[in-house]
């Protein structure tokens, strides 16, 4: 199966469990696979309809069909975070990185599930 082909299949499936458990219209208009020029590595996948208040009322199950679906494409998922459109309450992206040394720094080093105004972490694993 070509990776273009894995992209879509898992995106549609993740657009499906979130409508079911939300009982809402909600899209994932995009998904991207990336690799940054600092070596994080991971899943973008763009949003619309989905809002703050269903990451906090329903983060276990979000959690893990995120992860599954990051597994699902063979992507580390050991930093789940949602990012946030600043001053609202939209959610703008759903990712799962795995993070270069440096910016797993700068996330160690917070704490709780919004160390960002802009990010809300589903999933945060140390390392040793």
């Amino acid at each position: 199966m070509r990776i273009t082909d894995r992209l879509s299949k898992n995106r549609g499936q993740l657009e499906n469990k979130l409508r079911n458990i939300l009982a809402k219209p909600v899209f994932l208009i995009e998904e991207d696979i990336f690799a940054l020029p600092c070596g994080c590595c991971g899943i973008t996948i763009n949003t619309r309809g989905l809002q703050a208040d269903d990451l906090e009322i329903f983060e276990e199950h979000i959690r893990e069909y995120l992860k599954a679906a990051s597994l699902d494409l063979e992507v580390e998922p050991s930093f789940l975070f949602a990012r946030l459109v600043p001053g609202t309450a939209e959610i703008a992206s759903l990712n799962s990185r795995l993070l270069c040394s440096r910016c797993y720094m700068d996330f160690a080093r917070g704490s709780g599930k919004k160390p960002r105004p802009d990010i809300y972490i589903l999933n945060f694993d140390r390392r040793e």
